[in-house]
């Protein structure tokens, strides 16, 4: 049975001669700050995709789990496992625990790079205490999750399950123009492989998959829990880049019902599918819907000219199946009628669907199980937000995740995480990672 709200609190940490509340703290706390030196912006950290800076953490991970007794490589997608001594063979079965490092353009420290340091801490605990399993744990520091750059998700673990298309490998950065095939090359990746559609890691290899993260929004926060075990994971739907056109004309001198205003015509449409949201929810229905970029022609846009054209993105998340491709559809016919309304059309780029996912029922029944052993609340959330876990469950690996409470949410410079609860999160995975593997 799980301790009432009220009961919670803050979360509370081991004694100094338990390694991942003594020398374990400080050790994260460490990655943390040398973390942020080498991935620095103007605002937060920014550590892209595929890039030198990614590549700068990993090299950084890496010489740490070296210098802690752990044994390390690079898969075949580059991305850093980290085991046991003596846990060398590549193609043993194994459980796999961890998250991702990279981060959107001026984003928090902790998302994506807790979970890893979470997972690392887990294990050099289970090294020192000598813990005997039926197969090894190891942690894995994943490239390319954040969708920011490229316009994709999960392009590292993707690739591990041979989930990335042509179409994909030729994405761009939206910043500065790096093909994706290129970029995943210059990493080290198997690029033959990738792009054959060839599985980088067999599903049946992996006995488990476990994956903390930074809670993005409000819920653990408002309940007062350290942390909480995630049932399942919203699958969406995404336009990266949608175009009203319209025409442009002075201000002063076009009438409003001869105007054929991009803005005007935009504001419209997300206003009307606003309402078909709210809907949704009065009727129970899962769904979150956001327009993160919006923006008129800044080479020709004025003052006093009514803007020709816009450009603005579009997505839309949900636990129910059907619910996003539902949108999409709701999407272009309310597209058609503000067109033949305001006299403007809408062009749509093609869209990128990913799949919602629940989480394996028995690692979550470990996962809670383990929380009680910590005397910490055993609670489910659901994740409105995308994670690996969701691919590594879709390619039929046992998975499980769980949230640490974190202010401010997330993808921005605001992440306030409590190293005390993270530190709980760790002692969880530990045990649960132990019970998994023991078979």
């Amino acid at each position: 049975m799980s301790r009432a709200m009220s009961d919670i609190g803050p979360a509370t940490t081991a004694p100094d001669s338990d390694f991942i509340g003594g020398e374990g703290r400080a050790l994260a706390e460490a990655i943390f700050t040398r973390a942020r030196e080498l991935s620095p912006d103007a605002e937060g950290v920014t550590r892209p995709a595929w890039s030198p800076v990614e590549s700068l953490v990993l090299d950084y991970l890496d010489e740490v789990a070296r210098a802690q007794g752990l044994v390390t490589w690079r898969d075949a997608g580059a991305s850093l496992i980290m085991a046991r001594p003596g846990d060398t063979a590549a193609d043993t079965r194994c459980g796999l625990i961890g998250s991702h490092v990279d981060s959107v353009p001026q984003g928090g420290n902790y998302d994506g790079l807790a979970g890893v340091v979470t997972a690392m801490l887990a294990l050099i605990a289970m090294e020192r205490e000598g813990v005997d399993t039926a197969f090894p744990v190891r942690v894995i520091a994943l490239r390319g999750e954040e969708s920011a750059c490229f316009g994709l998700p999960y392009m590292g673990s993707k690739a591990l399950f041979g989930l990335l298309d042509e179409k994909a490998l030729d994405a761009r950065d939206n910043r500065d123009g790096r093909v994706l095939r290129d970029a995943m090359a210059a990493c080290g990746v198997d690029m033959e492989r990738v792009a054959a559609g060839e599985p980088l890691i067999a599903a049946d290899q992996l006995a488990f998959f476990l994956e903390l993260h930074i809670e993005q929004g409000p819920l653990l926060i408002d309940r007062n829990w350290p942390i909480a075990a995630v049932t399942g994971i919203r699958g969406n739907i995404r336009h990266r880049n949608v175009r009203c056109i319209g025409e442009a004309g002075h201000s002063g001198a076009v009438p409003r019902y001869l105007r054929k205003d991009a803005v005007v015509a935009t504001a419209d449409l997300l206003m009307r599918l606003d309402e078909h949201w709210q809907t949704i929810q009065l009727h129970g229905g899962d769904l979150v819907m956001t327009t993160g970029v919006l923006h008129t022609n800044a080479a020709n846009d004025a003052m006093t000219r009514i803007p020709a054209e816009t450009s603005f993105s579009f997505e839309a998340r949900s636990q129910q199946a059907t619910t996003p491709r539902a949108i999409e559809a709701l999407v272009h016919s309310e597209c058609e009628i503000v067109a033949r309304e305001r006299g403007v059309r809408f062009v749509f780029d093609e869209p990128v669907h990913t799949s919602e996912a629940f989480l394996d029922k028995d690692v979550l029944a470990v996962l809670l199980a383990a929380c009680e052993a910590q005397e910490l609340p055993a609670e489910t959330v659901p994740s409105g937000a995308g994670h690996d876990a969701a691919v590594f469950s879709q390619a039929g690996v046992p998975s499980g995740m769980l949230f640490v409470r974190n202010q401010n949410g997330s993808h921005n410079p605001h992440e306030a995480m409590e190293i005390d609860d993270m530190l709980c999160g760790a002692r969880v995975f530990k045990r649960a990672a132990e019970t998994l593997a023991r078979g």
